[in-house]
């Protein structure tokens, strides 16, 4: 599993077009950025004296501690000044080709860019329906940022970017994906064949 988390995070970092992730004692540490992250570190040892260490020496507003491991066994962890973010699952399929069509009104349009697949379903208006993106690494891709617009749900677009996705990866020879799931998107993925591997539990530095 801790392979599986190691590369989530570098296909991750690809989708989001951070610099690749670097290897630290805890685990993996992510120069993301701001506004929305200034860092984040996945702890690939879960060690509680070790995590409690690397909390206590955060100072940076918005940086991002995520682990794969229940809410309420982190929780201990960390002061007021830290905000739980919604929870999520690592996920991951054995990929394999499925015949997609879009619904009558819809097209679909895939665009690849620095090792990162953007699919777009576009409605009869041209406007955005439902998409998604990857981020390929060696021997997996991350699936990452699926979204179907609330107007657009229940036409069975989501399948359609998740498909999409799908068919692209394989022509790349990567035969795994990976996701990090939130609580909604979790039942389209295991609907799609995809299965819970543990959860996937955040924190953010937010101080007063």
């Amino acid at each position: 599993m801790l392979q599986t988390a190691r590369l989530w995070a570098e296909g991750w970092a690809v989708s989001r077009r951070t610099p690749k992730p670097v290897d630290v004692p805890w685990g993996l540490r992510i120069e993301v950025g701001q506004p929305t992250q200034a860092v984040r570190h996945v702890l690939l040892d879960t060690d509680a004296e070790i995590a409690r260490e690397l909390i206590g020496t955060i100072t940076e507003p918005t940086t991002c501690v995520k682990a794969f491991l229940p809410a309420a066994e982190m929780e201990p962890w960390f002061s007021p000044a830290w905000e739980p973010t919604d929870p999520c699952f690592l996920m991951a399929v054995d990929l394999r080709p499925s015949r997609v069509r879009a619904p009558d009104g819809y097209t679909a349009t895939v665009e690849t860019a620095d090792g990162v697949t953007y699919v777009r379903i576009l409605g009869a208006d041209g406007e955005l329906a439902a998409g998604g993106q990857i981020g390929l690494t060696d021997t997996a891709c991350v699936f990452d940022q699926i979204i179907t617009e609330p107007a657009h749900q229940r036409l069975g677009l989501g399948t359609l970017v998740m498909g999409t996705l799908t068919g692209t990866a394989l022509e790349t020879g990567v035969s795994t994906g990976i996701l990090g799931a939130t609580v909604q998107g979790r039942a389209l993925y295991e609907a799609l064949g995809w299965k819970v591997l543990s959860p996937l539990t955040g924190f953010t530095y937010q101080p007063g």
